[in-house]
């Protein structure tokens, strides 16, 4: 599955410049290939590739979008086996959640070719007997795709799935981290056989690239994962042509452990949910409140079992895989020490593995003691961190929890049926699970408030980012 060709117009190509750079696999910091490194003029190439292929494209029936769409979740499972290799090589994580990964990157391709035949528009009351009035959905025209690296093929379906599924060409920019994955999708899309610049994929220069697509009238509308201090700016680069905008961004994600609690529940929980990936995902518990009456009990049980896990090259389908680059692991080094400096007490973890003699490893951490103006408290770690803060009042925490400008998902365990609605309703995140540290499931809406993001991702609501209502008025006599 591995290429080193950008896929533009629905041809291979290097870029013009013939410059290169290398996907490295982070568990032991070996080339996995050598891949172009595109900039500004190809990004044009594939913004006119997909532009020109936007009226026939807005004009194929959903049902002829949806079969080529089932083509692809058909192909991505055939090659499952490939893709989950090649996605752990270059990203790090294990097999066994590279496979979860590319299992579900296919089924969100199914979503999306059913959701394409439920796009409908609405019949309007009559105000005038002699006309009539109705709304169209219509596709917004060309979306830029712009992801991430730590989950580099599934948010990179979610996103296109459901844009080709509304009628619109895509362009896909992935993370410079991660190329392989997504042009290994595009060799797929060959195979389908979409037609020509309705899906391209370029990798290379970040820079040029997105100020190509920014700053193009061309391209309708962005989607974007990632931090929200970049964001910030693509919402900025994009008001010039007033592009359709939907941003997922950071997160800052609570634990609350309140006393009466299931412990085991709960401390299962924070091992999927914090150590998924390494710890590197935008929905991972960030700051761990335990209620002091329990705060013992769950401290001792997440050590003993965290202690437990292995950690190595997820080729060898270890718990846990490498972080993706050294800057990752330099950001935790920072954080722990930051914490430690303040008055944070180490637990379990809190280095670098040192039985790796290759790729970026950190071992599992727990840090109590942690107090807010500690920089973890702020700012994602983004690692195998999990920062401990005791309370003792119910009603003041939720506002502790609240107090930050992210919302994009928060957990709490309780077996109080009247906190479980009141908590749940309090919290000001666009995702909250109950008892639960995995509630994001694709056939419902994903995404943050405040600073967390704009619009959804998944659902019904996921394809919503990608078409307008236009309004039709008929006269039918004078």
């Amino acid at each position: 599955m591995i290429t080193n060709k950008l896929y533009i117009n629905g041809e291979w190509m290097d870029a013009l410049s013939k410059e290169t750079f290398p996907s490295i696999n982070p568990s032991t910091g070996e080339i996995i290939a050598v891949v172009p490194k595109a900039g500004g003029a190809e990004t044009k190439l594939a913004i006119d590739a997909a532009y020109n292929a936007s009226k026939e494209w807005a004009k194929t029936t959903v049902f002829k979008r949806s079969e080529l769409l089932h083509k692809i979740k058909n192909l991505i499972l055939e090659n499952s086996e490939s893709l989950t290799r090649l996605l752990t090589m270059e990203q790090g994580k294990p097999l066994y959640e590279a496979e979860m990964e590319v299992n579900g990157s296919a089924k969100i391709f199914e979503l999306y070719a059913e959701e394409a035949k439920r796009i409908n528009g609405e019949t309007l009351p009559n105000v005038d007997s002699k006309k009539r009035n109705f709304v169209n959905k219509v596709p917004i025209g060309v979306v830029a795709a712009i992801t991430p690296w730590n989950f580099p093929l599934h948010i990179l379906c979610r996103k296109i799935s459901a844009a080709l599924a509304a009628g619109c060409p895509v362009l896909v920019k992935p993370a410079s981290d991660t190329p392989l994955i997504a042009l290994a999708l595009a060799k797929l899309f060959e195979e389908a056989g979409f037609p020509k610049g309705v899906a391209n994929f370029i990798v290379g220069d970040t820079k040029q690239i997105g100020n190509e697509i920014f700053n193009s009238p061309k391209v309708a509308g962005v989607s974007f994962t990632g931090s929200t201090a970049v964001g910030k700016k693509i919402i900025e680069a994009c008001a010039s042509t007033v592009k359709h905008v939907s941003m997922e961004l950071g997160g800052h994600a609570p634990i609350i452990v309140y006393d009466d609690a299931d412990i085991d529940l709960a401390v299962e929980g924070t091992l999927i949910n914090k150590l998924r990936n390494s710890g590197q995902t935008c929905v991972c518990a960030n700051r761990i409140y335990v209620h002091k009456n329990v705060v013992e009990e769950y401290t001792t049980k997440l050590a003993e079992k965290m202690n437990k896990k292995t950690q190595g090259n997820g080729l060898d389908n270890t718990d846990l895989g490498s972080l993706v680059n050294e800057e990752a692991i330099s950001k935790i080094e920072t954080h722990v020490k930051d914490a430690l400096d303040k008055g944070a007490t180490l637990v379990t973890g809190g280095s670098r593995n040192k039985e790796m003699q290759t790729g970026y490893y950190y071992l599992p951490t727990i840090l109590q003691d942690i107090h807010e103006e500690m920089e973890l408290m702020k700012d994602e770690t983004f690692g195998p961190v999990a920062p401990i803060i005791e309370f003792d009042d119910d009603e003041k925490i939720i506002e502790r929890v609240n107090n930050t400008p992210n919302g994009l998902a928060a957990y709490f365990y309780t077996n109080n049926l009247k906190k479980v609605y009141e908590v749940s309703e309090q919290l000001e995140f666009g995702v909250v699970g109950v008892n639960d540290t995995t509630p994001v499931v694709d056939h419902g809406p994903f995404g943050g408030v405040k600073q967390s993001g704009i619009g959804r991702e998944g659902g019904k609501e996921g394809i919503e980012e990608f078409l307008d209502s236009k309004a039709v008025s008929i006269r039918l006599e004078k």
